[in-house]
């Protein structure tokens, strides 16, 4: 089953830059994942279980490294990534 996630990461910081874009960029090594990213959050496509685990990997990853943070998150079954 394919997966569409909108997510948006708010660290509880005023740096915040590097916070998000740390995550931004381990998510984007994971190759089997379509990543979109634009000024307002980023879009993860693919597999579920794919994209749960890189989810669960990474968020728990920017928490040990960065402390407090909020991640909000639209999950969509499906690949609505646009055409390209």
């Amino acid at each position: 089953m394919q997966l569409s996630v909108e997510i948006s990461k708010y660290p509880l910081h005023s740096d915040y830059i590097p916070f998000i874009k740390s995550f931004i960029d381990r998510v984007n090594q994971h190759g089997e994942l379509q990543v979109i990213t634009n000024t307002m959050s980023t879009q993860i496509f693919g597999e579920y279980d794919v994209v749960m685990g890189v989810l669960q990997k990474e968020m728990k990853a920017s928490y040990e490294q960065f402390g407090k943070s909020v991640f909000v998150c639209k999950f969509i079954s499906g690949d609505l990534s646009p055409e390209v």
